[in-house]
């Protein structure tokens, strides 16, 4: 069974986390630097805010892949993580300490890959092709079609 082309919409959601995970990667670079050329007031908060930060780029990279080479388990993580930007970018907007800046370049793109996962063309090339009906063909395995995608939900 050959998949269709895939949508310029899923290439704009992967090109969005792409960035995120490589914005994300700096941030872990340059707070190791920062680690090794400044004293912290706390080592262990710098430390776990640098090991947090490089888990969040390895997790916004594993969404990315996933959503390359259309997941269907991308959808939920992803949308979950643009949440949790938009939240960060609504607490850059308050208080004394506020940076516009920064709050609109983490407001923007989660907003539009929050959006684009909602888009038919980016669900359609995320859907599971083993639940839609006869996709399996006569004789075939559902199991080991599964397999390839994930855990088979219970029925």
């Amino acid at each position: 069974m050959k998949s269709a082309p895939a949508s310029p919409l899923l290439y704009l959601l992967v090109t969005v986390l792409f960035a995120e995970a490589a914005l994300l990667a700096g941030a872990t670079v340059f707070l190791v630097v920062e680690l090794l050329i400044d004293r912290p007031e706390s080592y262990a908060s710098a430390i776990a805010l640098t090991v947090l930060t490089g888990a969040a780029a390895a997790w916004v990279t594993s969404l990315a892949l996933g959503a390359l080479r259309r997941r269907s388990w991308v959808r939920g993580p992803a949308l979950v993580w643009q949440v949790l930007q938009l939240a960060v970018a609504i607490g850059s907007f308050q208080g004394a300490d506020a940076r516009f800046d920064i709050g609109w370049a983490l407001l923007v793109p989660a907003l539009l890959g929050a959006g684009l996962l909602f888009t038919k063309p980016v669900i359609a090339a995320t859907a599971r092709a083993s639940l839609e009906p006869g996709a399996l063909g006569e004789g075939a395995d559902p199991e080991a079609d599964s397999e390839a995608d994930g855990p088979t939900p219970l029925r």
